[in-house]
């Protein structure tokens, strides 16, 4: 804080010597301006000196804040608009010339404050200034931030900063830069050297330092979570305790069949009583409560299909190097420009696929065709106590191979099926996510909270839940039996593009166009991590097996994965040529799979990764992607836009064939 108050007090003395004739009595507005500021920077002492030498009244205490800012705004960059560009280039040579122990954090301050200086100068209508500083110095930046500047530039007078979405970003929140305790002196010795009033100030007001005792980091290091529109997350945005484990389900009861193969003459099968829990794990210690999200009573033909579903799990295969998956691939045809997404329900019966157009379209993956419920008056004749009830309410003439879901207004950009394939979300363009029944094939409900375009939707593990993704920055979670939504999860400074819950369902993660990766509490929603490390826009999320690892992918056709117990980045691998829309575990949790546009599947050994990750509090970042590279499988001009592995390890892709590839 003394460093703080040494800041001020040079710069106020730095403008006493630039004005020396003028005696002018401030104002009441702008003492309390001033007052403002010291009160930010818990400057008692010299807070009181000055209310008593200026005999500041109590109703001057009571002016409103938008007085007050709109001075603040006024003094904002006071002087020679030719000073900036002199500022600027002053600060690029000292970070260029700085031991390279300290030189690649130092870099990390040149964004931000060629930002700033370039809003100062238009909000205060010097445009050739600003024009020059952009020209000059905007090549210089990072690449990855090159698309923010170039619509920067665009903005060259006062009124058209106003309201701008990159502009609110970095006039309202401080940019966030980690930086050791000795880089952070040098900088602060070199700009009270050179008297930088200018950079001063733009740091004081806007930048904000997460300062650590260790030796400064690498460049590598500070790359590798680099590139998010406000900065690096604080290590204290991701403190907060994360239940990363599942809870132990219910013991289903199911009756297993033994059958001997062996001999020639057919023996009976013995009905048996097993426990589908009796060889499984203990209950883990990191898991949330069992009880924390409330869910409905599972009815009987819930507990049927989880029970189909954990019979089937029994006949997984295990993958690794020496046995990796097959592979089935659904290749679109004649859609490279209609069709938007697709899924793949869970059982791998039905695939669902999303248009431009504003259709939802099914099909039917096995040789039974799609049916439909009976109507009310037949229904009336059926003994809803029989065994077969789900059989005897489907009406066997009207079954078709495909069905088509009408009633969005505006293109369809995901689905999303419910675990037990009755039910089928679908967001869209016109600001709705729709429930639709796939035993009637009708729509039963259209929510609308969201006042923009939806960008993704998905149904929780257990269903009832889902959570969806919008262009006004939220992401909200939902109730199919709530109009509203239950949680807004507010945070983003650009879109939500992606979402995904946590496999124990008191979590979801998030991706945004803001380069940042969100995980969010369901029970508070609060955000309890925050992830940096991105070029471009998050397009994929996946949950790991076991809950503790989130694999994330993007436009910058990066694969990064994170450990949510702590918040960081674990690995960075680069392989794929284009961007990256699709990623899935396996279900042994044993290899990663990522599908992209440029035509390719291709399988990462997950379980060596992470043997030989360090999964302490500052690990090193696996980089080393050949290592871990298991195979590429490429397509015929089909792009993927979809990967899932089925309950048995065959992993599922579709695609779109696309004959200008």
């Amino acid at each position: 804080m003394e460093s703080t108050a040494q800041h001020i007090s040079h710069l106020s003395s730095v403008q006493i010597k630039a004005e020396p004739d003028s005696v002018e009595t401030p104002n009441g507005t702008t003492l309390l301006a001033v007052l403002q500021v010291l009160q930010k920077y818990n400057l008692k002492e010299t807070e009181d000196q000055l209310k008593k030498e200026a005999k500041v009244s109590d109703v001057l205490k009571q002016r409103s804040d938008s007085k007050v800012s709109s001075v603040l705004s006024t003094h904002k960059s006071e002087g020679n608009a030719d000073l900036y560009e002199d500022a600027f280039m002053d600060l690029k040579k000292f970070v260029d010339s700085s031991f390279d122990a300290f030189k690649h954090e130092l870099g990390k301050i040149l964004y931000p404050v060629f930002v700033h200086m370039y809003l100062e100068l238009v909000y205060n209508g010097h445009e050739a200034e600003a024009i020059k500083l952009m020209e000059r110095f905007g090549k210089d930046q990072e690449h990855y931030y090159r698309e923010d500047l170039q619509r920067l530039s665009m903005f060259t007078k006062r009124y058209q900063i106003n309201g701008n979405e990159i502009t609110e970003i970095f006039r309202s929140n401080e940019f966030m830069i980690r930086i050791s305790r000795d880089t952070l002196a040098t900088l602060k010795r070199h700009l009270l050297k050179k008297k930088q009033n200018i950079i001063l100030k733009i740091i004081q007001e806007h930048l904000h330092f997460d300062t650590y005792e260790r030796v400064a980091r690498t460049n590598s290091q500070i790359d590798s979570v680099a590139g998010s529109v406000i900065g690096e997350a604080t290590r204290q945005e991701n403190k907060a305790k994360v239940y990363y484990g599942l809870p132990r389900e219910p013991d289903y009861q199911y009756t297993v069949i033994e059958d001997d193969e062996g001999g020639d003459k057919p023996k009976k099968k013995k009905p048996k009583k097993e426990s589908l829990f009796n060889k499984k794990f203990k209950t883990d210690p990191n898991a949330p409560p069992m009880d924390q999200i409330p869910f409905p009573e599972l009815k009987n033909n819930d507990k049927t299909e989880k029970i189909k579903a954990l019979r089937e799990a029994s006949k997984m295969v295990n993958l690794g190097v020496d046995s990796l998956p097959s592979i089935c691939c659904y290749t679109l045809l004649n859609s490279a420009q209609s069709v938007i997404c697709a899924e793949i329900s869970d059982d791998s019966t039905i695939l669902a696929v999303g248009f431009s157009n504003n259709k939802v379209k099914v099909w039917s993956l096995l040789t039974q065709k799609l049916k439909a419920m009976k109507s009310a008056d037949q229904l009336q004749d059926i003994d809803y106590e029989a065994e077969n009830v789900w059989a005897r309410i489907m009406d066997e003439r009207n079954a078709e191979s495909s069905r088509v879901l009408y009633g969005h207004l505006g293109p369809v950009y995901n689905v999303s099926f419910s675990p037990d394939k009755t039910l089928l979300l679908s967001c869209s363009e016109d600001s709705t996510v729709r429930l639709w029944s796939l035993l009637t094939w009708t729509c039963l409900v259209a929510y609308r909270g969201h006042v923009f375009p939806v960008w993704d939707v998905k149904f929780s593990p257990h269903g009832y839940y889902f959570v969806t993704a919008s262009h006004d920055k939220t992401a909200r979670l939902w109730a199919t039996d709530h109009h509203q939504p239950l949680r807004i999860f507010s945070g983003h400074f650009a879109d939500v593009d992606k979402v995904q819950f946590h496999p124990n369902c008191n979590y979801v993660a998030t991706g945004s166009s803001d380069r940042t990766i969100r995980l969010w509490d369901c029970i508070t929603g609060n955000d309890v991590r925050v992830m940096t490390g991105h070029k471009a826009a998050i397009l994929a999320l996946s949950f790991s097996t076991e809950g503790r690892f989130l694999a994330s992918a993007g436009s910058d056709n990066s694969l990064l994965l994170w450990d949510i117990a702590h918040g960081h980045l674990l690995a960075q691998m680069v392989s794929h040529s284009g961007p990256i829309h699709c990623l899935s575990f396996s279900r042994d949790g044993t290899i990663l799979a990522s599908g992209s546009l440029d035509c390719t599947v291709k399988l990462w050994d997950f379980a060596k990764l992470v043997e030989d990750v360090n999964l302490n509090h500052n690990p090193d970042i696996i980089s080393n992607t050949v290592s871990y590279l298991l195979r590429t499988y490429a397509t015929k001009s089909s792009p993927l836009i979809s990967l899932q592995f089925s309950r048995r390890n065959v992993l599922l892709a579709v695609a779109m064939f696309d004959t200008n590839m």
